[in-house]
């Protein structure tokens, strides 16, 4: 199995930018594609982005096409997700989760598809 740690949320102004990391320890990181997650108070959690194992392919939500960007490097078992132009409505616990096969890539946005999760990091984004 794998642990998962996030890092690097906090509180910041609209417009602004914040990267996120998630740390991996255990099994080898490269056999996993990894995800992020957010959920709001009171809302499901909901799919932000995900990138394959090594990195190829990735896969966001509208709402944060052009403005977030996922990526990993398999040698420090690490994933980011570099966040840009922050808005309010972007205000949420972030989880990052491992996922060790899914039977097509778009159901890697599916939360019940993935293995492994962190305990998740606040952002928060003031207007």
């Amino acid at each position: 199995q794998v642990q998962l740690v996030e890092s690097g949320g906090g509180l910041v102004q609209a417009g602004g930018s914040l990267r996120l990391s998630c740390a991996a320890s255990g099994r080898t990181f490269s056999v996993y594609n990894m995800g992020w997650f957010r959920q709001a108070p009171g809302k499901e959690r909901e799919f932000v982005a995900v990138i394959s194992r090594s990195g190829g392919s990735t896969n966001y939500v509208d709402s944060v096409k052009g403005r977030f960007a996922i990526s990993r490097d398999n040698a420090k078992n690490t994933m980011y997700l570099q966040m840009n132009s922050l808005k309010p409505e972007d205000t949420a616990v972030y989880y990052c989760a491992a996922q060790m096969s899914v039977t097509r890539w778009s159901a890697a946005t599916l939360p019940n598809t993935y293995d492994y999760w962190g305990q998740g990091t606040q952002v928060t984004v003031s207007s």
